[in-house]
């Protein structure tokens, strides 16, 4: 199958895309890391954004949006809630990623289809690496198992029940869990349903292995998402007697027997339960988590409509901390991505970033309709577990590609209003799903 997509594309468009991939699974390396992290994604930008500005202009609607958080941030700056290097730092990668995945897709013609089948591939190519890591472990070949021989970003994460937390190209077990999200669902629904969506049965088999594999609670997330999307588009009430059961017997399996999530659960529902944070009791993660949302909660209440601006969690998380007088390392690692998106767009973007954010998530949902065939309710189910994974714990607004995943989100909702009003179809290829590039995304200003 990968051979068979690979053939259609044209020499030059299969490097292209192969880049751009890379930008995404491949941020466990950097070029240098003062005065900033050079990942490899930036260089790819670096390569085709001036390629893509010449030919498509800007777009109305992402200047219109980060107009506004240029303009609050530099306000902010001048009242002393940002500063200009955290600001620029920030606001740069952000507005560059987005304008560049936005580019992305006008250049593929809004193909959502072929976009989507690249992502799973990639996520099988990544869970093959992860198992040949698990099974290096196992037998003690260090080359197999220990990457810090490719790459300078990446670190070896034991734990879990085999020893390791598998974690593959990815410098931690949580972003192969957040990447591989939308692969899973597609694989769990594949396995379940007995089918070869975008990939066949035996690389379902393997994403879904690897994904358990990372023991990552915020993989343990992902799993109950899956089950939860899959549930309510195939009939809440049907099968609520089954999944009730089945999740009570996966969590309590996973409270029992992985102690890094009983101690960060444990952690987390005492703290918002108003215990007191015990060193060498309480988990540390948990506290960090905590910790934060109490920062953002205190930032918002004198920065409600804007934020403090783009890059400014770390001087809000300065102001309002628990952990400023303690001498302990390691509670302030968080301070700039606030330990969530969620959290960081309330503190910096406020209500404007926020309510922006979430449209764009409720707006471009689309549910299952058992009256039509269509698979984008697929995409768009597999694409919103990854975006609510990163809300919920990952803080960086653009590593991984994160911005491309909510721009083909958007742009899936708008295939598929397309395909509804008959002017689309819904093949496997996705060849007729292109949204005209001039109407629907590319308007110069």
């Amino acid at each position: 199958m990968t051979r068979g997509l690979i053939a259609q594309e044209e020499p030059k468009s299969i490097w292209i895309t192969m880049f751009i991939y890379l930008s995404i699974f491949i941020n466990s390396f950097v070029f240098f890391k003062d005065p900033f992290e050079f990942y490899l994604g930036y260089l790819i930008f670096v390569l085709l954004l001036p390629r893509y500005i010449s030919r498509y202009g800007f777009n109305a609607s992402l200047m219109s949006v980060f107009g506004v958080l240029f303009v609050t941030g530099i306000f902010n700056i001048l009242i002393g809630n940002d500063t200009p290097a955290l600001f620029f730092k920030v606001f740069t990668g952000l507005f560059l990623s987005y304008i560049f995945y936005q580019y992305v897709l006008i250049d593929y013609e809004f193909d959502i289809q072929k976009l989507f089948k690249w992502y799973m591939i990639g996520c099988y190519v990544a869970a093959l690496i992860g198992l040949v890591q698990f099974v290096s472990f196992q037998i003690n070949f260090r080359p197999g198992y220990n990457f810090d021989w490719v790459f300078n970003k990446w670190g070896i994460a034991p734990g879990g029940v085999f020893g390791i937390r598998v974690n593959s190209v990815f410098s931690e077990p949580t972003y192969l869990a957040s990447v591989l999200s939308a692969a899973l669902f597609v694989s769990i629904y594949n396995l379940i349903r007995k089918e070869t969506l975008y990939i066949s049965k035996f690389q379902s088999i393997i994403i879904v292995l690897v994904y358990f594999l990372s023991f990552s609670g915020l993989g343990q997330l992902g799993i109950f998402l899956t089950i939860v999307f899959l549930t309510l588009n195939y009939g809440f009430v049907r099968y609520l007697l089954l999944i009730i059961p089945l999740v009570f017997i996966f969590f309590n399996t996973l409270y029992e027997n992985v102690g890094e999530f009983r101690e960060r659960y444990d952690g987390l529902v005492g703290l918002f339960q108003g215990q007191q944070f015990v060193l060498g009791k309480t988990h540390g993660s948990s506290f960090i988590l905590f910790n934060n949302a109490l920062v953002t909660i205190e930032n918002f209440k004198t920065n409600f409509l804007f934020g403090s601006g783009l890059g400014s969690h770390p001087i809000a998380f300065a102001k309002y901390s628990l952990a400023n007088e303690w001498k302990v390392f390691g509670f302030n690692n968080n301070s700039a991505d606030a330990n969530s998106m969620l959290l960081r767009l309330i503190s910096e973007t406020g209500l404007f970033g926020t309510l922006v954010f979430l449209f764009i998530v409720f707006k471009g949902y689309v549910r299952r309709d058992e009256s039509n065939e269509s698979h984008h309710w697929i995409i768009s189910n597999a694409l919103l577990v990854m975006i609510l994974l990163n809300l919920f714990r990952q803080g960086h607004y653009f590593l991984n590609g994160f911005p491309f995943f909510v721009i083909l989100y958007y742009y899936n909702y708008v295939s598929y209003t397309k395909w509804l009003a008959g002017e689309e179809t819904d093949s496997d290829e996705g060849s007729a799903m292109e949204p005209d590039p001039a109407t629907e995304s590319s308007r110069p200003v």
